[in-house]
């Protein structure tokens, strides 16, 4: 897609939404500002798989350190149910360890600790970060205790068009465009392709193919509670509606 658009001089974003939510760009501001000093961890919980809800809160983590480049992933995976979404096949749990080239070290648990959400923790040397789609607490030498500052501003919807307008006429870059889509999306099948060989996975991906189906095309992950089924069924409206086919 990112090939096409280019050729044909077409610009593309990729709805990661959330980067126009006020709170998660107040993050960002304060990190920029150095709030809690050059950041070392990151930690968040997430669910319905790497490739669905999770894929934000890798975004998240770019999008409030300044958009690095992740160096290297370590993760591994459990499918051991046909899961799929919208007809893709997506792991029943994962974890994920990313490093930027930042020096920030994120983790990512997919359905293994609750409670998931789209937010996280930001460690830092002088202080901590958590946040969520509605608001930031803070904590550093200045705050002495946890300070929590709402979340205020444009409604993400609105600013995610308005922003592409003001991109397509040479205004403003979009926050939203397709190369930090892609660089989530390639964090996530470094994961895979760390399950499948077992190994530390450099940057960037030399795997064309996705590594989680060809895990499950190979038979490395052998399904031990059969019954396909899509997480975003209940979606489906109307007696014709069918979940496959």
């Amino acid at each position: 897609m990112l090939i096409a658009a280019r050729r044909n001089r077409v610009k593309l974003a990729i709805a990661h939404q959330r980067r126009f939510n006020p709170a998660w760009t107040l993050a960002k501001e304060l990190v920029a500002e150095g709030a809690i000093g050059e950041v070392r961890q990151v930690n968040a919980r997430g669910g319905q798989g790497l490739l669905n809800d999770c894929s934000h809160l890798l975004d998240m983590m770019r999008y409030v350190m300044g958009d690095p480049q992740a160096v290297w992933v370590m993760g591994n995976i459990e499918r051991k149910t046909e899961r799929f979404e919208r007809d893709i096949p997506i792991e029943d749990r994962s974890l994920c360890v990313v490093q930027f080239d930042n020096g920030a070290i994120g983790q990512l648990l997919q359905e293994l600790a609750g409670p998931n959400y789209q937010g996280g923790f930001f460690y830092g040397s002088e202080g901590i970060i958590e946040l969520d789609e509605s608001k930031v607490r803070l904590l550093n030498s200045q705050t002495g205790t946890w300070e929590e500052r709402p979340g205020e501003g444009e409604d993400p919807s609105i600013g995610q068009q308005r922003e592409i307008v003001e991109w397509i006429e040479g205004k403003v870059e979009h926050r939203g465009q397709a190369e930090n889509g892609r660089a989530a999306v390639e964090i996530i099948m470094a994961t895979y392709e760390s399950a499948r060989l077992h190994e530390v996975t450099a940057l960037p991906l030399r795997t064309m193919a996705s590594p989680l189906e060809v895990m499950i095309e190979a038979g490395d992950l052998p399904v031990e509670r059969p019954g396909r089924y899509d997480i975003r069924a209940f979606l489906l409206r109307g007696e014709d509606m069918q979940p496959e086919g």
